[in-house]
């Protein structure tokens, strides 16, 4: 391989150690990258090499173009040999455990897509804005009443969307904590605070297996649910679900428990992160807390701001069609390519001082919820929810610090806060 194309061993082992998210060593790298190899191919041990996208302008030039990068031919996020063995021998050799939008191209993709569009539309999410907004008030109710402590990461940010989504979903409030630890243990399989195995040093083997328990409890889960909805149809999304069809025929189980998954997991989890980053950061920026309280207009562009900063989920991969070029480097058919969505959101070439948090920043091209055709279908909904929580949370929370070591998971696809003790004062 040529040598200005490969990346240096000890940043292609940052990119593929999970330890590295939780803390700045990845974003060391991510820097490095974008200085000095903007898009290079990393060769880490038990991984295919991949192309390491780095620049906001190539993940955007990638994701236009789906008929020449597509999620589904390859692993649509980072896995190792080892588990992606392991997979095809499940599967009968799919590289995809789970089948959701995620990891489906044309023409699959836009029909699938299309069964949900109308459910997370603005225009359609404005009548849930009410239930919302109740669910938001509750949760600033139960915060300021914890007596000014709590781990706002376990306390506050991962109930507030976890129930909004299950609501839509149509899943009883009682089985809310058992989608939250099945969320945690498919996203964060690598950290050892939700793990389901606590393999010794991350071995490929344990891994594969415990993400291959996880995915068999949510589909028993949501197989009883489908049933229940084909008899006794409501109104929540769960039923759109179990009642859709594609070609006038009932979704096959793999894509229909794939679709209650990507809803059940994704419709919270990043969320919660964004959520979180934010309070962490009004802990070590109180003048952009300040600033936010005093003009409540600056909501919305605080919540992009705080979707920037945490960009929870950290890639997605595609793989390449056909021999084409990115950046004057010839990318041959086959190849994987790993988006780095929380680097290009960190471009200096886009966004002036990067690693400050501005509540006011405009504009804002932030790419966490990526673009093009596989643009998250749950971004407005996310969008509403933050907005909401901060227009109750905000007038009533007069000062807020860190109680405590705040903390980062442990995964390399969706990271966020872990923990955040916060000392705070409310009216």
């Amino acid at each position: 391989m040529d040598p200005s194309v490969q990346v240096p061993a000890d940043v292609a082992e940052t990119l593929v150690d999970p330890r590295c998210y939780a803390d700045a060593r990845i974003h060391d790298a991510y820097t490095w990258l974008r200085n000095n190899n903007p898009l290079g191919v990393a060769a880490a041990k038990g991984f295919d090499p991949f192309w390491v996208v780095t620049k906001h302008a190539d993940i955007l030039a990638v994701s236009k173009q789906n008929d020449v990068f597509h999620n589904g031919d390859r692993q649509a996020t980072l896995t190792d040999q080892e588990s992606d063995r392991r997979v095809r021998a499940i599967t009968g050799g799919s590289p995809h455990l789970i089948k959701s939008l995620v990891q489906m191209d044309a023409p699959e993709h836009p029909k699938y897509r299309a069964l949900a569009q109308p459910w997370f539309l603005q225009g359609n999410l404005k009548k849930l804005e009410g239930r919302i907004r109740t669910i938001a008030r509750t949760t600033v109710d139960r915060m300021a009443a914890m007596g000014g402590r709590c781990d706002f990461v376990n306390d506050v940010a991962l109930r507030y969307p976890l129930h909004v989504i299950m609501e839509i979903l149509g899943v009883p409030e009682e089985d809310e904590p058992r989608m939250l630890r099945l969320t945690q243990e498919l996203f964060g399989p690598q950290d050892p605070d939700t793990a389901r195995a606590q393999p010794t040093d991350i071995d490929p083997g344990e891994y594969a297996k415990a993400l291959t328990a996880v995915v068999d409890d949510f589909e028993a889960y949501f197989a009883k649910i489908s049933e229940e909805r084909k008899a006794n149809p409501r109104d929540d999304f769960a039923t759109v679900i179990a009642t859709a069809k594609i070609n006038g025929e009932p979704l096959p189980r793999l894509e229909q428990m794939g679709y209650y998954m990507i809803i059940a997991t994704a419709g919270h989890d990043t969320t919660s992160s964004s959520t979180a980053g934010a309070i962490w950061q009004f802990c070590d920026r109180p003048d952009q807390f300040a600033k936010v309280k005093e003009d409540p207009s600056l909501i919305p562009t605080m919540i992009e701001e705080s979707v920037r900063w945490m960009t929870p989920v950290k890639h997605f991969m595609r793989s390449a069609t056909r021999d084409t070029e990115l950046r004057g480097r010839k990318i041959a058919a086959g190849d994987w390519l790993m988006l780095c969505y929380a680097s290009g959101n960190r471009d200096e070439d886009v966004f002036e001082q990067p690693f400050v948090f501005q509540v006011d920043r405009k504009p804002n091209k932030q790419l966490a919820f990526g673009y093009g055709g596989h643009v998250c279908l749950g971004q407005h909904l996310a969008r509403m929810e933050m907005r909401i929580l901060f227009e109750e949370l905000l007038p009533r929370l007069k000062s807020v610090e860190h109680d405590g070591e705040a903390m980062m998971t442990q995964a390399f696809f969706v990271n966020g806060p872990k923990k955040l003790p916060i000392r705070y004062e409310m009216a």
